[in-house]
């Protein structure tokens, strides 16, 4: 079974996430490392990474991902937002490997006009560069599957695979999948059919066994539409028929499955949520 969790707010400190995935019954979170709106970032006192630590054992936390910030664009022409997008995503591997997270999903960024073939070279470089100067790290980069909105890269699984290709070390490089992402970008996960397609597609291009995270997310658009609009799981246009697929893979067992869906401060919508994926598991087929 995957391991179930979602996006948590680090509000109050990074060790805040780990009392808020414990409330909701998480097996897995996700957690920005810092304030997702700012390039700065404070440095995580000594005590707080005790303390993350710490919570993560005690509640049962099985799996912690990060996330980057949308600011980070790897695949920019401007050279100055480039290096600084550089600069702000060593920073993050380096708060991972502080605080022991072993994934930092990111988005591939959006080539704003340069080409697909000028971005995809421009983030390997990017991820070449940042190696060299983290060597040994054990955080890995996970390239995130998009919905293609505007120029953004990493719609299609042979961009995701031509980024790493030209990454001098590419077993540092992972996969992450976005069920709102890869349906809005044509990839169909509601028939049983579909779904094979799809996973097949993935291993054949990519391989599953680099795919190291899962975001579950419903999708407010339709299949095909290259935009990025999450919803409730069972709410969207993928529907329970496409996450009881994704759920009964049992190809994906043991990976972190989270969700990145509209929340309030008491976090119902993801008790319900998780509780929602959790009851498709060993279940009938929904009807479509």
């Amino acid at each position: 079974m995957l391991l179930f969790g979602a996006h948590m707010s680090i509000a109050g400190g990074v060790d805040k996430a780990i009392d808020r995935a414990e409330k909701v019954d998480c097996d897995a979170v996700q957690i920005f490392t810092k304030n997702n709106n700012q390039w700065n970032a404070k440095p995580i006192p000594p005590e707080q990474v005790e303390r993350f630590q710490q919570r993560q054992e005690e509640a049962g936390i099985r799996a912690v991902v990060a996330h980057d910030s949308y600011l980070i664009n790897l695949a920019s022409p401007d050279d100055a937002l480039w290096e600084k997008s550089i600069d702000a995503f060593r920073v993050e591997l380096e708060r991972c490997e502080l605080l022991g997270v072993p994934y930092l999903v990111t988005h591939p960024g959006s080539h704003t006009g340069a080409g697909e073939d000028f971005g995809i070279q421009r983030v390997a470089d990017a991820l070449n560069r940042i190696h060299i100067d983290l060597p040994g790290y054990r955080v890995m980069t996970l390239l995130e599957i998009t919905a293609g909105q505007g120029s953004a890269l990493g719609y299609r699984f042979e961009q995701l695979r031509a980024i790493v290709d030209r990454v001098a070390e590419p077993e540092r490089v992972g996969y992450c999948f976005d069920t709102c992402h890869a349906f809005a970008a044509g990839y169909e996960l509601r028939t049983p059919e579909g779904y094979a397609e799809t996973m097949d597609a993935f291993d054949r291009i990519l391989g599953l066994a680099n795919l190291r995270a899962l975001h579950l997310n419903d999708s407010k658009r339709e299949l095909g539409s290259r935009v990025d609009r999450h919803d409730h799981i069972g709410a969207g246009m993928i529907g329970l028929a496409g996450f009881h697929n994704v759920v009964n893979d049992p190809r994906l067992e043991g990976l972190p499955g989270l969700l990145e869906t509209p929340k309030s401060d008491d976090l119902h919508e993801d008790a319900e949520n998780l509780a929602r994926l959790r009851s498709l598991v060993g279940a009938p087929r929904p009807e479509e």
